[in-house]
């Protein structure tokens, strides 16, 4: 299942580039994050909280930011494991300066999410809905992160 979405953040684009780069700010604003520690250049151990309809646990495992060319464009990737299953995903995130206000940035996602194990079971069918709201939290505190002064 292909994932996909755009959002504007009233910020340019350096800045918002520098925030999806700094690993506390990620902690903060990714949804169901509990925990982000520094483990290797651009790699993370992680904490999940995952809610998928009736289902809801607890996964470890590792973000890895792979592909950059700053300040326009990096592959997040994540994979973890708790006691439901297993998750994988890489997303693709794209940084464009807004023709029409130059303090604003256009933000561009593609990912793809898969599930294994009984998250697969029974949070398949709502993992199109559930990763749209969580995008949209994500892009929500990444506005909030950006126009703090």
């Amino acid at each position: 299942m292909q994932l996909q979405g755009e959002y504007v953040v009233h910020a340019p684009r350096d800045r918002v580039w520098q925030l999806l780069n700094d690993p506390a700010v990620l902690a903060r604003i990714t949804p169901g994050v509990t925990a982000l520690i520094p483990d290797g250049d651009d790699r993370y151990k992680a904490t999940f909280v995952v809610a998928l309809g009736p289902f809801k646990s607890t996964f470890n495992g590792q973000v890895e930011v792979a592909d950059k060319q700053a300040p326009e464009a990096m592959t997040l990737k994540v994979q973890a494991r708790g006691p439901g299953g297993g998750m994988a995903a890489a997303g693709r995130i794209t940084l464009r300066a807004e023709e029409s206000d130059p303090n604003a940035t256009r933000v561009a996602y593609t990912g793809e999410p898969q599930l294994s194990g009984m998250l697969a079971t029974v949070g398949g069918r709502l993992v199109q809905g559930a990763a749209k709201l969580q995008a949209d939290q994500f892009f929500a505190s990444l506005e909030r992160e950006a126009t703090q002064t």
